[in-house]
């Protein structure tokens, strides 16, 4: 070793330690020896040279700084031989240290590129050291070992242009230090010394972390990669605060980098995270779009809470609003509450305080003491009653609202449907089913106007729950005796009433509002407006919701004013209408909508008589939207010469959570002076704010919304993640925290928490507030004078890559490319749609009739350009429709959900579609590449090498039956019937309802054994069957079938159950019949009279040739009346019992045998794994005929004894609640169905839960609801049917699902799990989770059904696949329950796979 440099040279090491060195470098690297024991050995020998070396006096190594040039000379000249393949590449040699060092130095100066980095393990992921530049590693050795707090302070080469301070470090620390540096790796011959200069003197902390031996190795290219050396001479764990190399050039490090690299050469590799096991190399390489390093970030102070005015003190407010509307009517009856208009502009009727006291009152009477239902109540208090009323009849609306929370009841406003398949009509009802509405009050007109079906009556409409219609015009109401009065007069913490909101899916919910509530927010606008009494107002908008309801009916009754309501058809007709009326009634406030501007824009020419004088407040409801200010704008440049003042205009923004969120104020009350910011549209998509100048075309002009309401906390709060405080200049949603706002969404616990019941935090995660917040959906921020300010909603955020943009900017933009020359009346919907994982815009647009398709595609041409140079986003697809096509909200907008929903469908049917994909998708995938080192692939097949286990499971043994066990007794079915015929002759066994859910047949022990010796004996006498013969049984689901089933028991019949013909249908269903009798060698058929008399018609002889069928008995007429001589008992367990035969979805019928042992043996595991006992009751709802159904109806009852209620599925085609009627009514703690009867209650029922809930039903008691099938579980149809009738008691983890196949019918049973599974990798037989995955239903769970086994089999070799594969299936059963008693039956059937490929090599997968 005197040729190698190394720190220990400076102290001379005996030529028998050095001999001993190499013969052990020889043996480890030859694997004659390990590691550990290499260690040993070495550290033994040079155990006494350690405390010379660390003794080492350090001002000697500070002078030899300079190392001699004739170690080097020596070392250069001699070059190694290129190492075989198979040796250490860990392990360096110096004797070509040097001239790697200088090569790599040479390789930095040419080609301009970092060091080479470090090698890092494939299974492991260390973090890069801060001190080390992007993508590259110095490989030094004091890098390695200590952490740098600073940077280096001076660096004599700054003045060089290719030299970096982490190169400095580099060539200091590097093993070329050891040799002659003075040969230069630069051009000039700059000495290497040199630059190790200054890096030496830098200041470094010697108390850092102690030095990471895993990671510091050098990874050059395999062609030019030198055998670089690895020094041995101090054992691990040595370390000095300064060693001198052999060239005499100090190394400021606890431990030589050269150990290091040696303790990391040496040190066994760590075992990878469990995850690493599974990295996916078929994973899917979408680009992710990378965030910009320029765009804008949040750069102000966080923002702290804005707390509104207080609500005033000392004003005597009332206890509740209804105590006011009490005290107006009976002391100022004849004051003018509501003038209603018709669509000609007339009042038609004019509602007097009086009147609206006294019809509320004869309505409270009526629902509570006329309605009545069975001798009963039809409502109590807290039930929901639905209004149904026109937006042409306020006054009938009124009081029906008011008649509602006098009787103590929650009035549901909703729209009138038109038709029965109206746009979100299906949600309505759903939202009413939810809310256990059973009755709607409307008007004799609009009753009339309403869908009639055959028999005169309402139409039921898509989705909605049965309901009874009261329709309360003055003769149809009771007038209450004198001595009534209501018992609500105060405000209480009830629900007072449930406003409907329609989400961006298209869901319907509905915000529940307290009477305190109420109460609050009725006085919060009143301070806010400074409303006072006998003034009138205006209202344009919907009175049912929003701010039309909160001021037009609620407020205005607190302060006894006098409401003018304009009807929606009126401005159609007449869009200044709502002005003249503002003008003949000198109404002081006005309640419109920027629409309502607008329209007044276009109609005002010639109207010269008009005075707008009277207004202190004209409160613009949609503040908030982007073209609310250009129409604020234009309106006032045009009525301000008739008397409109410019600080009348107060928008305001709300929403149904949080009610109203700010409104501006006139300067009489206080208010501060408006507002309006110029923001950046660049700048928005990023949610910061970046004020810009107003004459540029990428900016968004938003005006204030006002002040927060009275009593009101705001704050805003980040968009996703946590709620977080926003910054000053940051976008983020608006919450409030105040007694006038919603409390929750009816029924929806788990998002009302989420939105309801928000808390604030700031950056260091304190909480803001002690009292929750109330999420409103709108985004903003807060502005100067504490000015809310709007400039979006939730609903309509798109985000496409990583920017914002808002749906009601985008059609701004497209409104102001020549709107009134192309769209019909500017009908314009924007939303988004999910391509590649990413949301795309959508516009789709009314073209006018008269609109050519070159003005088509040349507007269309520009929307694109003008979206592209604004809002900097490409537009995924612009379709145009013909006018009047798309679909409607109730007052005339476009419905935005159910036009994307039929966008999705395909069914918008547009007549000019421009799609530009290429403008907008930029996250293609990346071209599949080579996982690099060791794959997932390679580590399953190292554990299955290393004995993990394979993909197999097994349920718990049975025991093994001995000859004097009871259950060797009895170990045939025939034997057990008359066994408990005997023991238990009374005990009730099957029980079969029909549709009205009656009972209409049932089988006690003793009757069924009894009735199977009449068919046994029938078989004998009169079809002169013989032992082994086959018998067709062809019943509908009953008990005539088991009977008939266990008869041919009795006399040594093989059963064979088919299914009969449908008499509607014989053409396709009896040849069925015919087929199976055919192939089954059946030698009679066992009947009813019904089929026994469609088996032989004229219209069955067309399908079929009738004569050939073999005999026919009918079991009714046809048996005798005694019994049977004497019982058959097979002479062998294998003997056969019975043949399944069922036709797959392809058309293939297959039959499989069944012995009379693995009959019992799945009985008997069913019961197991059930639990089922004689005391327990089972529902099932399936079809008798094959597989599992045919087992549960016919065998489990009769071997487990529990009592069996049968529910034909074919009966919930005229009662779809037969079957959960049934499971409440005998409380069966397990239930049996199909996914058909599941999803047909899911589809039937959805709306009727609370329905159901009146008439008593009750899924509490189930434990376990079990879905029968031969295919892939369903499992968003079981999330669905468990989420829908949760709330009817169903526990949320009792529905699971049942596995098997043809040959094995029930492998597994169960289990409620699922398993994300990403579908790509499903179809290479590989399987792990990911954030783009689908949900799979998982059928097992260890257990599995008790004696059963299975493994998965690779489908093209046959051999075990591992764990994480997928593969057949194989059922291994001890009992032979399958197949004629063949063990190892592999499942022939493949599933039906819903929306997905089957994978490819792969028959049937379990999870």
């Amino acid at each position: 070793m005197a040729d190698r440099g190394c720190p220990l040279e400076a102290v001379p090491l005996p030529a028998e330690v050095r001999e001993s060195l190499a013969e052990l470098e020889l043996e480890l690297s030859e694997g004659d020896i390990t590691q550990k024991g290499y260690e040993k050995k070495r550290a033994k020998l040079l155990a006494r040279y350690i405390p010379l070396l660390q003794g080492a006096d350090p001002s000697l190594q500070a002078e030899n700084r300079v190392p001699a040039p004739t170690q080097t000379t020596a070392a250069v000249s001699k070059q190694r031989k290129p190492r075989p393949p198979s040796s250490r590449d860990e392990r360096f040699r110096s004797d070509v240290h040097t001239e790697a060092v200088q090569a790599a130095l040479a390789r930095y100066k040419e080609r301009k590129v970092p060091m080479p980095s470090r090698r890092r393990s494939a299974l492991t992921h260390s973090s890069v050291d801060t001190s080390t530049p992007p993508d590259t590693s110095s490989a030094s050795e004091d890098e390695g070992s200590f952490r740098r707090p600073t940077r280096l302070t001076s660096t004599p080469l700054q003045s060089h242009s290719n030299t970096e301070p982490w190169l400095d470090r580099v060539v200091q620390g590097s093993s070329a230090s050891s040799s002659a540096s003075s040969t230069s790796s630069h051009p000039g011959g700059r000495p290497a010394a040199t630059l190790a200069g200054p890096t030496a003197h830098a200041h470094v902390d010697v108390h850092s972390a102690p030095p990471d031996v895993t990671t510091g190795l050098m990874e050059l290219s395999h062609r030019e990669r030198p055998q670089l050396a690895s020094v041995r001479g101090v054992a691990r764990g040595c370390s000095g605060s300064v060693l001198e190399t052999a060239g005499g050039v100090p190394v400021s490090s606890r431990v030589s980098s050269k150990i290091q690299q040696l303790l990391n050469t040496l040190k066994r590799p760590k075992r990878p995270p469990l995850k690493e096991f599974f990295v996916d190399d078929l994973e899917e390489l979408l680009e992710v779009q990378q965030p910009d390093p320029n765009q804008p970030k949040p750069e102000g102070s966080q923002m702290v809470l804005l707390k509104g005015e207080p609500l005033a003190v000392g004003v005597p407010w009332p206890p509740s609003l209804l105590a006011v509307l009490q005290r107006w009517g009976t002391t100022q009856p004849k004051a003018p509450c509501l003038t209603a208009l018709d669509a000609a502009g007339k009042a038609v009727y004019t509602l007097t305080y009086g009147k609206l006291w006294s019809r509320s009152l004869k309505l409270a009477y009526t629902l509570l003491n006329k309605l009545t239902s069975k001798n009963e109540p039809l409502l109590k208090p807290g039930d929901r009653v639905a209004l149904v009323f026109p937006n042409s009849d306020p006054v009938m609306f009124m009081v029906a609202f008011y008649g509602c929370l006098l009787a103590e009841l929650v009035p549901v406003p909703i729209e009138v449907p038109l038709t029965r398949k109206d746009a979100g009509s299906q949600q309505v009802g759903f939202l009413l089913g939810s809310c256990g509405v059973t009755l709607a009050l409307t008007t004799d007109a609009c009753q009339k106007g309403l869908p009639k079906a055959q028999t005169g009556e309402v139409a039921t409409f898509r989705g909605w729950p049965p309901l009874s219609w009261l329709v309360i015009d003055g003769k149809h109401l009771t007038k209450p005796p004198k001595d009534w009065q209501p018992q609500a007069q105060d405000a209480r913490a009830g629900t007072a009433y449930i406003e409907y909101k329609t989400s961006k899916e298209g869901s319907t919910v509905g915000v529940t509002v307290t009477h305190a509530c109420l109460l609050a927010h009725c006085q919060a606008l009143t301070q806010a407006c400074g409303y006072s009494e006998a003034e009138t107002l205006t209202n344009v908008l919907d009175f049912k919701r929003d701010a039309g309801l909160w001021h037009g009916v609620l407020t205005s009754v607190l302060n006894r004013m006098h409401v003018v309501s304009v009807p929606y058809a009126l401005m159609k007709v007449n869009p200044l209408s709502w002005i003249q009326k503002v003008c003949s009634y000198k109404a002081r406030a006005a309640l419109v909508k920027s629409r309502d501007m607008h329209w007044s824009l276009l109609a005002q020419r010639g109207q010269r008589d008009v005075s707008l004088s009277s207004l202190r407040m004209l409160i613009v409801a949609d503040g908030a939207n982007p073209w609310s200010i250009s129409s604020c704008d234009a309106f006032l440049n045009v009525f301000q010469s008739r008397g409109l003042r410019p600080e009348v205009i107060c928008p305001c923004a709300g929403s149904p959570e949080a009610l109203t969120v700010a409104i501006r104020r006139p300067p009489e009350l206080g208010g501060p002076p408006p507002r309006r910011a110029v923001l950046s549209m660049n700048g928005l998509s990023f949610g910061v704010i970046r004020v810009d100048a107003e004459e540029k075309l990428s900016v968004l002009t938003v005006q204030d919304v006002g002040q927060a309401l009275p009593g009101a906390d705001v704050c805003v709060v980040k968009v996703e993640g946590a709620p977080h405080l926003c910054k000053t200049d940051e976008i983020g949603e608006i919450c409030v925290s105040s007694s006038a706002t919603g409390t929750a969404y009816y029924g929806l616990l788990g998002i009302t928490k989420s939105v309801f019941e928000t808390i604030p935090v700031t950056a260091g995660g304190t909480p803001v507030s002690d009292r929750p917040f109330t999420r409103t959906g709108l985004l903003g921020f807060i502005g100067p004078d504490n000015l809310v300010f709007v400039v979006g909603k939730l609903d309509g955020l798109m985000v496409v890559g990583i920017r914002r943009h808002n749906a009601d900017d985008i059609v701004a933009t497209a409104l102001a490319v020549e709107p009134m020359k192309f769209v019909y009346r500017g009908r314009i919907a924007v939303f988004s749609v999910t391509v590649l994982h990413d949301d795309r815009i959508v516009l789709v647009a009314e073209q006018r009739p008269d609109a050519s398709e070159e003005d088509s595609f040349q507007w269309m041409s520009r929307v694109l350009q003008a979206v592209d140079s604004i809002h900097q986003v490409g537009v995924y697809c612009l379709a145009l429709v013909p006018a009047n096509t798309l679909p409607k909200a109730p007052l005339g907008g476009i419905h935005i959900s159910e036009t994307k929903q039929r966008f999705l469908e395909g069914l918008l049917h547009p007549c000019n579609v421009l799609m530009c994909p290429h403008t907008c998708v930029t996250n293609l995938p990346k071209p599949r590449q080579k996982q690099p080192e060791v794959g997932p692939a390679s580590m399953i097949v190292g554990n299955l090498v290393a004995g993990k286990r394979i993909a197999q499971a097994s349920g718990r043994e049975l025991a093994h039956v001995e000859d004097s066990d009871q259950a060797r007794k009895f170990l045939f079915l025939p034997d057990v019937l008359q066994w408990r015929a005997h023991t238990t002759p009374d005990h009730p066994l099957f029980l079969l309802l029909n549709a009205k859910g009656t009972v209409t047949s049932t089988a006690t022990c003793v009757q069924l054994h009894k009735r199977a010796e009449r068919v046994a004996a029938a078989l004998m006498e009169k079809a002169r069957l013989s032992t082994g013969d086959h018998v067709a049984l062809v019943y509908p689901p009953g008990v005539d079938l088991i009977a008939a089933f266990y008869g041919c028991l009795y006399c040594g019949c093989v059963p064979v159950t088919v299914r009969p013909p449908h008499p509607q249908n014989l053409a396709t269903t009896l040849p069925t019949v015919k087929m199976i009798v055919e192939v089954s060698k059946s030698a009679c058929v066992l009947t009813t009279q019904a089929i026994m008399r469609l088996l032989k018609s004229k219209d069955a002889a067309a399908a079929v040739d009738v004569r050939t069928w073999p005999t026919i008995l009918d079991t009714a007429d046809d048996i005798p009346k005694k019994k049977v001589t004497s019982i058959f008992r097979p002479p062998s367990p294998d003997v056969l019992a019975y043949l399944d035969f069922s036709v797959s979805t392809t058309g293939i019928l297959a039959g499989v045998k069944m012995s009379h042992a693995a009959t019992s043996a799945l009985c008997r595991s069913i019961k197991l794994q059930c639990e089922l006992y004689p005391s327990r009751q089972i529902a099932i709802c399936l079809d008798p005929y094959c597989g599992l159904g045919f087992a549960l109806w016919c065998l489990c009852s009769v071997y487990s004894g529990h009592q069996s209620v049968l529910v034909p599925p074919l009966e919930l085609e005229s009662n779809v609640s037969l079957w959960l009627s049934a499971v409440s009514q005998y409380k069966a703690r397990v239930t049996f169905c199909s996914y058909s009867v599941m999803e047909m209650c899911t589809k039937g029922l959805g709306a009727q839960t609370g329905v159901l809930r009146t008439k008593g039903v009750n899924l509490s008691c189930v434990r376990t609801c079990m879905v029968v099938a031969e295919e892939r579980p369903r499992i968003a149809l079981t999330q669905s049917f468990s989420k829908l009738f949760k709330d009817l008691g169903l526990p949320s983890r009792a529905v699971s699902t049942t596995f098997g196949c043809r040959v094995n019918v029930a492998i597994c049973l169960q289990s409620p799990c699922g398993l994300l599974v990403k579908s790509r990798q499903m179809h290479a037989s590989f399987l792990s989770d990911s954030a783009h995955s689908r949900c799979y239903g998982r059928t097992t769970k260890a257990p599995w059904k008790p004696n059963v086994r299975a493994k998965l089999f690779s489908k093209e070799c046959a051999s075990p696949s591992v764990a994480h594969g997928g593969g057949a299936v194989s059922g291994l059963k001890e009992d032979p329950c399958s197949n004629q008693g063949r063990q190892g039956s592999r499942c022939p059937g493949a599933p039906r796979w819903h929306g997905e490929q089957r994978p490819s090599n792969s028959v049937l997968l379990i999870y």
